[in-house]
Protein backbone atom coordinates (compact mmCIF):
# COMPACT_ATOMS: atom_id res chain seq x y z
CA UNK A 1 0.00 0.00 0.00
CA UNK A 2 1.39 3.23 -1.28
CA UNK A 3 1.82 5.53 1.92
CA UNK A 4 -0.49 8.73 2.21
CA UNK A 5 1.01 12.12 1.30
CA UNK A 6 1.13 13.17 5.15
CA UNK A 7 2.96 10.37 5.99
CA UNK A 8 5.92 10.59 3.52
CA UNK A 9 6.17 14.42 4.13
CA UNK A 10 6.41 13.39 7.71
CA UNK A 11 9.19 10.73 7.03
CA UNK A 12 10.76 13.25 4.96
CA UNK A 13 12.17 15.04 8.11
CA UNK A 14 13.20 12.63 10.31
CA UNK A 15 15.53 11.54 6.63
CA UNK A 16 19.18 10.89 6.48
CA UNK A 17 18.86 14.13 4.29
CA UNK A 18 18.24 17.37 4.42
CA UNK A 19 14.66 18.29 3.08
CA UNK A 20 14.93 20.74 0.26
CA UNK A 21 11.60 22.41 -0.04
CA UNK A 22 11.38 24.53 -2.89
CA UNK A 23 8.31 27.30 -2.66
CA UNK A 24 5.96 27.49 -5.80
CA UNK A 25 3.36 30.02 -6.60
CA UNK A 26 0.98 28.24 -8.86
CA UNK A 27 0.79 25.34 -10.96
CA UNK A 28 3.29 25.55 -13.25
CA UNK A 29 6.38 26.44 -10.81
CA UNK A 30 5.11 23.65 -9.13
CA UNK A 31 4.91 20.66 -11.61
CA UNK A 32 8.72 22.08 -12.46
CA UNK A 33 9.75 21.59 -8.73
CA UNK A 34 8.38 17.96 -9.53
CA UNK A 35 9.93 17.53 -12.44
CA UNK A 36 13.25 18.74 -11.14
CA UNK A 37 13.52 15.94 -8.78
CA UNK A 38 12.01 17.59 -5.47
CA UNK A 39 10.29 15.51 -2.66
CA UNK A 40 7.87 17.54 -1.88
CA UNK A 41 6.42 20.85 -2.78
CA UNK A 42 5.90 24.01 -0.70
CA UNK A 43 4.28 27.39 -1.09
CA UNK A 44 5.51 30.87 -0.63
CA UNK A 45 2.19 32.89 0.81
CA UNK A 46 4.72 36.25 -0.71
CA UNK A 47 4.98 34.53 -4.31
CA UNK A 48 1.64 33.11 -3.98
CA UNK A 49 -0.37 36.36 -3.69
CA UNK A 50 2.19 38.77 -6.24
CA UNK A 51 1.38 36.10 -8.43
CA UNK A 52 -2.37 36.83 -8.06
CA UNK A 53 -1.81 40.44 -8.10
CA UNK A 54 -1.81 41.15 -4.09
CA UNK A 55 0.55 42.64 -1.55
CA UNK A 56 2.08 39.49 1.04
CA UNK A 57 1.05 39.96 4.56
CA UNK A 58 -2.92 39.34 4.74
CA UNK A 59 -4.06 41.07 1.69
CA UNK A 60 -5.14 37.38 -0.28
CA UNK A 61 -8.85 37.15 -0.19
CA UNK A 62 -9.07 33.90 1.41
CA UNK A 63 -11.15 32.22 -1.76
CA UNK A 64 -8.44 33.06 -4.16
CA UNK A 65 -5.83 31.22 -1.77
CA UNK A 66 -7.95 27.86 -1.67
CA UNK A 67 -8.69 28.52 -5.54
CA UNK A 68 -4.60 28.54 -6.42
CA UNK A 69 -4.08 25.60 -4.08
CA UNK A 70 -6.61 23.58 -5.99
CA UNK A 71 -4.74 24.29 -9.25
CA UNK A 72 -1.56 23.65 -7.68
CA UNK A 73 -2.97 20.65 -5.79
CA UNK A 74 -4.47 19.08 -9.40
CA UNK A 75 -0.82 18.75 -11.34
CA UNK A 76 1.56 17.76 -8.74
CA UNK A 77 1.83 14.59 -7.43
CA UNK A 78 4.35 15.59 -4.40
CA UNK A 79 3.38 16.01 -0.72
CA UNK A 80 1.76 19.68 -0.90
CA UNK A 81 2.50 21.98 2.03
CA UNK A 82 0.48 25.78 1.85
CA UNK A 83 1.92 28.69 3.77
CA UNK A 84 -1.35 30.17 5.60
CA UNK A 85 0.47 33.49 7.40
CA UNK A 86 -1.51 33.76 10.51
CA UNK A 87 -4.53 32.16 9.15
CA UNK A 88 -6.30 35.24 7.66
CA UNK A 89 -8.04 35.38 10.95
CA UNK A 90 -7.54 35.93 14.78
CA UNK A 91 -10.60 33.76 15.27
CA UNK A 92 -8.76 29.92 16.01
CA UNK A 93 -12.44 28.75 14.92
CA UNK A 94 -12.10 30.41 11.27
CA UNK A 95 -8.64 29.61 11.19
CA UNK A 96 -9.47 26.13 12.07
CA UNK A 97 -11.91 25.87 8.97
CA UNK A 98 -9.83 27.20 6.39
CA UNK A 99 -6.54 24.18 7.38
CA UNK A 100 -9.87 21.86 6.85
CA UNK A 101 -10.73 23.39 3.97
CA UNK A 102 -6.52 22.73 2.77
CA UNK A 103 -7.16 18.96 3.76
CA UNK A 104 -10.15 18.71 1.58
CA UNK A 105 -7.97 20.51 -1.40
CA UNK A 106 -5.21 17.47 -0.72
CA UNK A 107 -2.60 19.40 1.11
CA UNK A 108 -0.30 17.18 3.52
CA UNK A 109 0.89 20.54 5.26
CA UNK A 110 0.57 23.94 6.52
CA UNK A 111 2.50 26.77 7.84
CA UNK A 112 1.30 29.10 10.52
CA UNK A 113 3.13 31.93 11.76
CA UNK A 114 2.85 34.12 15.30
CA UNK A 115 3.80 37.09 13.35
CA UNK A 116 3.47 40.20 15.48
CA UNK A 117 0.61 38.16 17.64
CA UNK A 118 1.00 36.57 20.39
CA UNK A 119 2.49 33.22 21.56
CA UNK A 120 -0.83 32.38 22.49
CA UNK A 121 -2.34 33.17 19.82
CA UNK A 122 -0.83 31.29 17.60
CA UNK A 123 -0.90 28.14 20.51
CA UNK A 124 -4.84 28.48 20.13
CA UNK A 125 -5.21 28.42 16.69
CA UNK A 126 -3.39 25.21 16.42
CA UNK A 127 -5.34 23.71 19.41
CA UNK A 128 -8.46 24.60 17.67
CA UNK A 129 -7.04 23.12 14.15
CA UNK A 130 -5.89 19.75 15.84
CA UNK A 131 -9.76 19.82 17.34
CA UNK A 132 -11.45 20.70 13.79
CA UNK A 133 -9.61 18.17 12.28
CA UNK A 134 -11.06 15.53 14.54
CA UNK A 135 -7.61 12.54 13.56
CA UNK A 136 -7.77 13.44 10.26
CA UNK A 137 -3.84 13.95 9.37
CA UNK A 138 -2.07 17.55 8.86
CA UNK A 139 1.31 18.22 9.52
CA UNK A 140 1.34 21.60 10.69
CA UNK A 141 4.74 23.83 11.11
CA UNK A 142 4.61 26.75 13.45
CA UNK A 143 6.47 29.82 12.07
CA UNK A 144 7.89 31.77 14.87
CA UNK A 145 9.11 35.61 13.65
CA UNK A 146 11.38 36.17 16.43
CA UNK A 147 14.58 36.58 14.28
CA UNK A 148 12.50 37.82 11.40
CA UNK A 149 10.85 40.89 13.65
CA UNK A 150 14.33 41.26 15.37
CA UNK A 151 12.23 40.50 18.44
CA UNK A 152 15.69 38.87 20.56
CA UNK A 153 19.53 38.67 19.88
CA UNK A 154 21.62 36.16 21.19
CA UNK A 155 20.80 34.45 24.79
CA UNK A 156 17.53 35.61 24.58
CA UNK A 157 16.75 35.05 21.24
CA UNK A 158 16.77 31.32 21.62
CA UNK A 159 15.51 31.14 24.74
CA UNK A 160 12.09 33.21 23.13
CA UNK A 161 12.08 30.32 19.95
CA UNK A 162 12.36 27.69 22.66
CA UNK A 163 9.44 28.71 24.47
CA UNK A 164 7.21 29.46 21.88
CA UNK A 165 8.07 26.64 19.89
CA UNK A 166 7.27 24.37 23.50
CA UNK A 167 4.00 25.44 23.47
CA UNK A 168 3.57 25.34 20.01
CA UNK A 169 4.29 21.69 20.03
CA UNK A 170 2.20 21.37 23.39
CA UNK A 171 -0.85 22.49 20.88
CA UNK A 172 -0.27 20.06 18.23
CA UNK A 173 2.83 21.50 15.70
CA UNK A 174 4.72 18.63 14.31
CA UNK A 175 7.75 21.17 13.62
CA UNK A 176 9.07 24.55 13.99
CA UNK A 177 9.83 27.05 11.35
CA UNK A 178 12.86 29.75 12.19
CA UNK A 179 13.15 32.40 9.38
CA UNK A 180 16.06 34.36 9.78
CA UNK A 181 17.77 32.10 11.87
CA UNK A 182 21.52 31.97 9.54
CA UNK A 183 24.30 31.09 12.29
CA UNK A 184 24.94 27.53 12.44
CA UNK A 185 25.81 27.61 16.72
CA UNK A 186 22.15 29.12 17.23
CA UNK A 187 20.91 26.48 14.81
CA UNK A 188 22.61 23.83 16.94
CA UNK A 189 21.92 25.36 19.92
CA UNK A 190 17.90 25.68 19.36
CA UNK A 191 18.00 21.91 17.36
CA UNK A 192 19.36 20.75 21.13
CA UNK A 193 16.85 22.92 22.48
CA UNK A 194 12.88 22.11 21.29
CA UNK A 195 12.24 18.03 20.48
CA UNK A 196 10.73 18.95 17.17
CA UNK A 197 11.95 18.77 13.50
CA UNK A 198 13.23 22.35 12.84
CA UNK A 199 13.13 24.59 9.54
CA UNK A 200 14.85 27.63 8.47
CA UNK A 201 14.71 29.88 5.13
CA UNK A 202 18.04 30.17 3.12
CA UNK A 203 19.77 33.33 2.90
CA UNK A 204 22.06 34.89 1.19
CA UNK A 205 25.63 34.64 2.63
CA UNK A 206 24.75 31.65 5.02
CA UNK A 207 26.71 28.37 5.42
CA UNK A 208 25.95 25.62 3.44
CA UNK A 209 22.92 23.53 4.09
CA UNK A 210 24.93 20.43 4.72
CA UNK A 211 26.68 22.19 8.06
CA UNK A 212 23.11 23.06 9.23
CA UNK A 213 21.95 20.01 8.74
CA UNK A 214 24.71 18.26 10.71
CA UNK A 215 23.63 20.96 13.40
CA UNK A 216 20.34 19.53 13.51
CA UNK A 217 18.04 21.12 10.97
CA UNK A 218 16.01 19.10 8.79
CA UNK A 219 14.37 21.29 6.62
CA UNK A 220 15.56 23.81 4.79
CA UNK A 221 12.70 26.18 2.50
CA UNK A 222 13.48 28.81 -0.28
CA UNK A 223 11.14 31.28 0.88
CA UNK A 224 10.23 33.53 -2.04
CA UNK A 225 13.64 33.86 -4.00
CA UNK A 226 12.54 31.89 -6.44
CA UNK A 227 9.74 34.17 -7.45
CA UNK A 228 11.75 37.24 -7.26
CA UNK A 229 14.64 34.72 -9.55
CA UNK A 230 12.29 34.23 -12.33
CA UNK A 231 11.03 37.86 -11.80
CA UNK A 232 14.25 39.31 -11.89
CA UNK A 233 14.88 37.51 -15.03
CA UNK A 234 11.86 38.74 -16.74
CA UNK A 235 12.33 42.73 -15.91
CA UNK A 236 16.45 41.99 -17.51
CA UNK A 237 14.87 40.71 -20.31
CA UNK A 238 12.15 42.89 -20.69
CA UNK A 239 14.68 46.05 -20.77
CA UNK A 240 15.96 44.85 -24.10
CA UNK A 241 12.96 43.85 -25.29
CA UNK A 242 11.20 47.10 -25.04
CA UNK A 243 13.53 49.45 -26.57
CA UNK A 244 13.85 46.63 -29.41
CA UNK A 245 18.01 46.06 -28.18
CA UNK A 246 17.88 42.45 -29.02
CA UNK A 247 16.01 39.80 -30.74
CA UNK A 248 18.08 36.95 -29.91
CA UNK A 249 18.61 36.77 -26.01
CA UNK A 250 15.25 36.70 -25.21
CA UNK A 251 15.26 33.40 -26.13
CA UNK A 252 18.21 31.66 -24.13
CA UNK A 253 16.76 30.19 -21.20
CA UNK A 254 13.12 29.79 -22.81
CA UNK A 255 11.52 26.47 -21.75
CA UNK A 256 10.45 24.81 -24.81
CA UNK A 257 6.79 25.01 -25.57
CA UNK A 258 6.14 21.46 -26.50
CA UNK A 259 7.44 20.16 -23.30
CA UNK A 260 5.68 22.59 -20.90
CA UNK A 261 2.38 21.61 -22.77
CA UNK A 262 3.05 18.50 -22.52
CA UNK A 263 3.76 18.32 -18.85
CA UNK A 264 0.15 19.57 -18.39
CA UNK A 265 -3.49 17.35 -18.48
Amino acid sequence: MNSSPFNTFAQLHQAAAPLILPNAWDAASALLCENAGAKAVGTSSAALAWSLGYADGGALPVEEHLNAIARIARVTSLPLTVDIEDGYSQNPAEVAELACKMVALGVAGINIEDGKDTQESLGEKISAIRQALNGRPLFINARTDVYLNALASGDQAIKMCIERLELYKSSGADSGFIPGLSAVDEARRLAAGIDLPLNIMLLPGMAPISEFFAAGIKRFSTGPVLFQSVYGHLSEALKQLIPMETGDDFFDQALDYNTLNSAFI
